[in-house]
């Protein structure tokens, strides 16, 4: 299962700091048993729209359009979470971060976490 936290009301212009972590697994540090982390958010009235993506096996990373220039996600081998820092807030930034994890390498996302709200304010 995956937990996201970081979340709450931030003020645009600010950064955001996301992480999403995998909860009561136990794993090898040389070993990932998740090959693929995505960031999605989600607003009312918008389908799911996709933030980036961590790619454990080489550490690559792919970024909306959108989000381009103010978005870095990352990956911390401590603890296998991942990170999402997003900088200069706008309003349209608000939503639900959601994160989901493909467990298998079948580049299909098959774990989800519940979401985090994130809230931009002026």
């Amino acid at each position: 299962q995956l937990v996201e936290s970081g979340g709450g009301l931030v003020q645009a212009g600010g950064s955001l700091r996301l992480s999403c972590a995998a909860s009561g697994r136990a794993e090898s540090q040389h070993t990932p048993t998740i090959y693929r982390v995505g960031w999605f958010r989600q607003t009312p009235g918008k389908e799911r729209e996709f933030v980036g993506r961590f790619w454990w096996i080489d550490g690559s990373t792919r970024y909306a359009d959108s989000l381009k220039g103010r978005l870095t996600i990352s990956g911390d081998d401590r603890d296998k979470s991942v990170l999402l820092q997003l900088d200069n807030l706008k309003l349209d930034d608000t939503g639900v971060y959601i994160c989901g994890a493909d467990t298998t390498g079948d580049f299909v996302y098959d774990s989800w976490g519940q979401g985090t709200q994130v809230t931009v304010s002026s």
